[in-house]
């Protein structure tokens, strides 16, 4: 069965953590408070707020709610509802010329190597389909969005579940045995193989001490493609 897709993990794998935690962390916590007490009532901010209020057992205008994410920015917790509005935050840095995402200098030619070569390209990651977007849109190698054919993250299932990647293949009608999955969590890795896919192990800030029987890499250039 050939390759006709791949699908790629963000931080750490395309891309460095530190950017992510240095960066766009810190630029969204600052900016969340205001962010909620101007954007509380619009219809693609209240329901997100409103999950997180019925989580913590507050009302959506109670102080609980903005400490709650902050708090959640602070351990670097993968909720749907923090990272959606993390993503709309985002987009006013980026608009502004505040940042633009980092990629490492081997993932631009790489991917649009595999994409000329007919590959499918997806994004798979715990930060919001829009943050995604931005995030390649405005990266310092350039538009990179174009690239890609599709985006998931965490409201098709947990980064770590076997049946968010059957949704995953399901979604873009292909095989296990046809699709490959990039990534530097090998957590990530086992829920992927386990539904059948191919995986490629991300070995960014070096290697990692347990593998789990996953092909480990140093970067894209050294990716040998599954036949």
């Amino acid at each position: 069965m050939s390759l006709k897709a791949i699908v790629t993990d963000i931080e750490g794998t395309t891309s460095s953590i530190h950017f992510v935690h240095q960066v766009l962390f810190p630029f969204a916590r600052a900016a969340l408070p205001g962010f909620v007490g101007q954007h509380r009532d619009d219809p693609a901010v209240r329901p997100w707020l409103q999950q997180v209020a019925d989580e913590v057992g507050c009302a959506i205008d109670a102080p609980q709610v903005v400490e709650t994410l902050l708090h959640w920015i602070d351990i670097d917790r993968k909720h749907t509802a923090l990272k959606a509005l993390q993503g709309m935050i985002w987009e006013s840095g980026y608009a502004g010329g505040d940042f633009l995402a980092h990629v490492y200098p081997d993932v631009p030619d790489q991917l649009r190597a595999w994409h000329e070569a007919g590959l499918r390209l997806f994004v798979y990651s715990s930060g919001s389909i829009a943050a995604q977007k931005l995030f390649f849109g405005h990266s310092k190698a350039g538009n990179l969005l174009p690239l890609f054919e599709g985006h998931f993250d965490t409201t098709i299932g947990g980064k770590r579940e076997v049946e968010s990647y059957r949704r995953i293949l399901g979604e873009i009608g292909l095989d296990g045995g046809e699709v490959l999955f990039l990534s530097d969590i090998v957590a990530e890795l086992d829920a992927a193989r386990a539904a059948g896919i191919h995986t490629r192990l991300l070995e960014r800030e070096g290697e990692v001490a347990e593998r789990n029987g996953h092909v480990a890499v140093p970067d894209f250039r050294a990716i040998d493609l599954p036949g």
